[in-house]
């Protein structure tokens, strides 16, 4: 019996979702790099060519991991922005914890999503998914940048990504899985809140005129 609870060799009533489920553990043990096809087959409890009805090669199998990832991703930052309530600025910061918090408990799907090379345009829908995961941020940024008279908001696009870099820098750095991450004498969410903070105070979006 396999750790799925099938036999090997039997033809699963769900293969598909053994199959993803065999990936994020591999990747979590070993890193995107760290699993073949046929690992996750062996997990899985089927016969090594069976994935092949489902995923044409690993990364096949790797994309739709990064793809359920950024589902993932889309509906927490949803969540943690939830609608720019209580407060707009407020619920920015929120934002950028919950990019932090995926990261840190999430550890197989961000490495799907972020540390792979992946050919996007093979994966139409994994780009789709990942568009959808910024446009949560873009769109709190627009809510945030509309606050400042026209004549002085930044391009909106420019400040999404910056964020999101800024983001995703830190996530990368010292959010990873324990072992890999840097050291850092405060908390991560301190770190971004703090370069948030001066961000958004450069534009005139927080801490007054």
């Amino acid at each position: 019996m396999s750790r799925f609870g099938e036999r090997r060799g039997y033809h699963h009533g769900n293969l598909r979702e053994a199959l993803v489920a065999a990936a994020v553990d591999l990747i979590s043990q070993h890193g995107p790099a760290g699993f073949t096809v046929a690992e996750a087959a062996r997990l899985a409890g089927v016969s090594p060519g069976a994935p092949y009805r489902h995923f044409r090669d690993a990364e096949a199998l790797l994309a739709e991991v990064a793809l359920r990832g950024f589902e993932r991703f889309a509906e927490a930052l949803s969540a943690a922005w939830a609608g720019g309530r209580p407060d707009p600025l407020r619920a920015y910061e929120a934002l950028g914890r919950a990019y932090l918090d995926f990261a840190r408990r999430e550890p197989a799907y961000y490495a799907a999503m972020f540390e792979t090379r992946i050919v996007q345009d093979a994966h139409p829908g994994l780009a789709a998914a990942g568009d959808r995961a910024f446009g949560v941020l873009r769109e709190a940024t627009d809510v945030l940048v509309a606050r400042l008279p026209e004549g002085r908001r930044p391009p909106v696009l420019m400040v999404a990504l910056h964020i999101w870099s800024m983001s995703h820098g830190i996530a990368s750095l010292f959010c990873g899985p324990a072992g890999t991450r840097r050291k850092l004498p405060m908390p991560a969410e301190d770190l971004l809140e703090a370069g948030l903070l001066i961000y958004l105070q450069s534009l005139g979006l927080a801490g007054g005129p």
